[in-house]
């Protein structure tokens, strides 16, 4: 009796775990390079735009962003520094932040599964090329994303 109530706590408990890790963002993304890691960036000044760079930065295609874990959209629309963004919460307050995004394919309120279409990379907010802005926030602060990278 007592191991048949242990074995369905386990499996309740396993049954747990998978969710809250299938939920966590660990993935990247969008393919391709990485143009500045996570901390403190060099910019150079753009005397023709007037704006401020990360230097090296290169313009790409726009690709599709994908989402890192599964969760909720918590915001899709515009934010000052990012310009067109989407926050997506993956509870036990972890938040994936996507910004300068061209188009954005979802709305607030949405569930959302690890792989779905969340938006197109775009050149929005303070931005000086297409690319993508990717951030992992934990109780709001942002962390180093590659400590939650599994694929």
């Amino acid at each position: 009796m007592q191991e048949g109530e242990n074995l369905r706590a386990l499996d309740r408990l396993m049954t747990r775990a998978g969710k809250a890790l299938a939920a966590l963002p660990s993935r990247w993304p969008v393919r391709g390079s990485v143009n500045s890691e996570f901390g403190t960036r060099l910019f150079a000044v753009d005397e023709s735009r007037r704006s401020f760079t990360p230097a090296g930065h290169r313009r790409e295609p726009w690709h599709g962003g994908a989402g890192a874990g599964g969760g909720t959209v918590v915001f899709a629309g515009t934010a000052p520094e990012y310009g067109t963004t989407v926050i997506v919460d993956h509870g036990q307050e972890i938040k994936s932040l996507y910004g300068h995004l061209a188009q954005v394919s979802v709305k607030p309120g949405q569930k959302v599964e690890r792989g779905t279409l969340l938006a197109y990379t775009g050149n929005t907010g303070r931005s000086s090329g297409p690319h993508l802005h990717y951030e992992i926030l934990v109780k709001g602060h942002a962390v180093n994303p590659r400590a939650y990278l599994w694929d």
